[in-house]
C-alpha cells in the first residue's frame, strides 16, 4: 500500500532495503535513536508506524499516541518490550522463517570451527607454519560419536536439528514443553538435557525467563568433554561463568556468535584459545538480510492494507486495528 500519510518512524540504523522502500511506500522519518527526549509533539502527532532494529522501550512507545504497529528487523524481538506494546493496543511484528535456514547453516558451521579448529588450522597455513613446523596438531575432539542437545526447539533449533541427524548423531532437546511431531528426545530441564549430552546448542530467545540460563550448573552437567555453542542470544549464558569453565577445564570448547554486550565481548573469552568467536553473523548474508528487510516492510504494508500483519509476535496477536484509539 502507498499511501504519503502515512508516518513511519525509523529510530536509529535499519537495514538500507527497508529504509529505502519505507522511503517509497510510505512518509519515512528518521530519528537518531529510540529517545522519548528527542520526540516533539508535531512527530508525536504522526507517527502511526515504526520500522525498528534497536531498543524500544515503553516510553518510547507510550511516546506516540497514534502508534498502531512497530515492525521488528529480527527475528528475536527481546529488544522491544512486546508485553507493553500489546498492552496499550500496539501491533509488534518480527521476521520469522526467512532467515531460519541461514542461521542453521551457520550454527554448524560453528560447530565445525569449535570442534575441528579450522579458522586456527587456517591461519597455520596462512603463516607459513605448515612450511616451517609441519601439520596443524591433531585436534583434541570430533563430531563422532557426539550426543547433541538444542536449547530451544523453534524453527531454527528444528533446522539445525535435521542437519545434525545428517552426520548421524543423536538429538535431544529442551523447551517448555515438548514438540509435537518430533521423534527427538524431550528433557523437562535445561539441567537434565546438559547431563544427558556433550554438545549444547543454544538456540533460546533473549528475555527474563532465560536469562544466564546456561550457567555454572550446566556447564558443570554438560562436561569436561562437552562442547557449548550459541546461535541465540548473550543474554542466556552467563558469560563470567563459561569463561571460567573453558579456562579450567569443566568444559572442552565452546563456539560463540552473540554476546550479552555486543559488540563488546570479554577480554575473558577473546583470550581463550578454545573458544571459536563470531561477530553476531547468524544470518548475515546479503540475500537473508535483503529478505529480512522485505517483511519488515511487507508487516507494515499488510496492516496498514488490511489490519492483518503477516507474522505478528505471540504478545500482540491479539491486537486489531483501533486497538489504540478505544483506549
Amino acid at each position: 500500500m502507498t499511501d504519503e500519510e502515512i508516518a513511519v518512524l525509523v529510530p536509529g540504523a535499519l537495514h538500507p532495503h527497508a529504509v529505502a522502500r519505507i522511503g517509497r511506500e510510505f512518509r519515512m522519518i528518521a530519528l537518531p535513536s529510540a529517545d522519548a527526549a528527542l520526540v516533539t509533539p508535531e512527530l508525536a502527532g504522526r507517527v502511526r508506524g515504526m520500522a525498528v532494529g534497536t531498543t524500544i522501550d515503553a516510553s518510547f512507545i507510550d511516546a506516540f499516541p497514534r502508534l498502531e504497529i512497530i515492525a521488528n528487523f529480527g527475528v528475536g524481538y527481546d529488544a522491544v518490550d512486546a508485553k507493553h506494546a500489546g498492552s496499550v493496543g500496539v501491533m509488534v511484528t518480527n521476521t520469522p522463517d526467512v532467515l531460519t535456514e541461514e542461521v542453521a547453516d551457520t550454527a554448524i558451521g560453528l560447530l565445525l570451527n569449535t570442534v575441528r579448529e579450522l579458522p586456527k588450522a587456517e591461519a597455520w597455513l596462512r603463516a607459513g607454519k605448515w612450511v616451517s613446523q609441519g601439520n596443524y596438531p591433531l585436534t583434541r575432539a570430533t563430531l563422532r560419536g557426539r550426543r547433541v542437545g538444542i536449547f530451544g526447539m523453534g524453527r531454527i533449533g528444528l533446522a539445525i536439528a535435521r542437519r545434525i541427524e545428517a552426520f548421524g548423531l543423536p538429538v535431544s532437546y529442551y523447551n517448555r514443553r515438548t514438540v509435537e511431531g518430533v521423534g527427538y528426545t524431550w528433557y523437562p530441564s535445561l539441567l537434565g538435557l546438559a547431563g544427558a549430552v556433550d554438545t549444547l546448542i543454544s538456540v533460546a530467545p533473549g528475555g527474563a525467563s532465560t536469562e544466564k540460563a546456561v550457567n555454572r550448573q550446566v556447564l558443570e552437567a554438560l562436561g569436561p568433554n562437552g562442547v557449548f555453542v550459541n546461535i541465540g542470544r548473550g543474554s542466556t549464558v552467563d558469560e563470567e561463568a563459561l569463561a571460567q569453565a573453558l579456562a579450567d577445564g569443566t568444559i572442552l570448547a565452546a563456539g560463540l556468535d552473540v554476546f550479552r554486550n555486543e559488540p563488546h565481548v570479554p577480554e575473558s573469552l577473546l583470550s581463550l584459545e578454545n573458544a571459536s568467536l563470531l561477530p553476531h553473523v547468524g544470518s548475515a548474508s546479503v540475500q537473508t538480510r535483503t529478505a529480512m528487510a522485505d517483511l519488515v516492510v511487507d508487516n507494515l504494508a499488510a496492516w496498514f492494507a488490511s489490519g492483518k500483519p503477516l507474522t505478528a509476535v505471540a504478545e500482540t496477536a491479539h491486537v486489531v486495528v483501533g486497538a489504540r484509539s478505544a483506549r
